[in-house]
């Protein structure tokens, strides 16, 4: 427990990577499952009927380009690690977010509280770009490339399933 807590730190202050992360698949499933149900919790916020389909698709979506990420730079060992660093901070900013959308109140202007959102929406891709930079042995803007490319296709995806295109 307490090698994950460092791991989650040290990824979340951009000073360790994801192979700082235990190499557990147990703990990369359960890490997953709560992803996924904080994820749910959070988006019942936002009243979407369809949230906890979003989340899914967006995780698998996710799930899949690592796969492929890592296999095209023959670094395939490094799954289970990367994708528990993905999820364990994507847990934190849930968290986070959870936070501060229970805060929210659509009646009232809150600045403060959109740019702490967005400061953790920036913080979030900055942590994620850390990540994929370890992973994939690229450099720091290749990894906030493919962060912000994940992250459109993700939105563009669940458009055209959800929205109907």
């Amino acid at each position: 427990m307490r090698s994950l807590i460092q791991g989650v730190v040290g990824l979340l202050s951009l000073r360790g990577g994801p192979q700082h992360m235990p190499a557990s698949w147990g703990l990369t499933a359960l890490l997953l499952l709560i992803y996924l149900v904080l994820n749910q919790v959070t988006a019942q916020q936002l009243d979407d009927e369809y949230a906890g389909a979003k989340g899914l698709v967006a995780v698998l979506l996710q799930v899949m380009i690592l796969a492929g990420l890592l296999r095209w730079r023959r670094c395939r060992e490094r799954f289970p690690q990367t994708l528990a660093a993905l999820v364990a901070v994507g847990i934190v900013f849930s968290a986070l977010t959870w936070g501060l959308l229970s805060q929210s109140d659509p009646t009232v202007n809150q600045p403060g509280l959109a740019l702490a959102w967005f400061g953790v929406f920036i913080w979030s891709l900055f942590v994620e770009a850390h990540i994929y930079r370890h992973a994939l042995s690229v450099n720091f803007s290749i990894g906030m490339l493919i962060t912000v490319l994940i992250l459109a296709i993700s939105y563009i995806f669940i458009d055209l399933l959800f929205l109907g295109g």
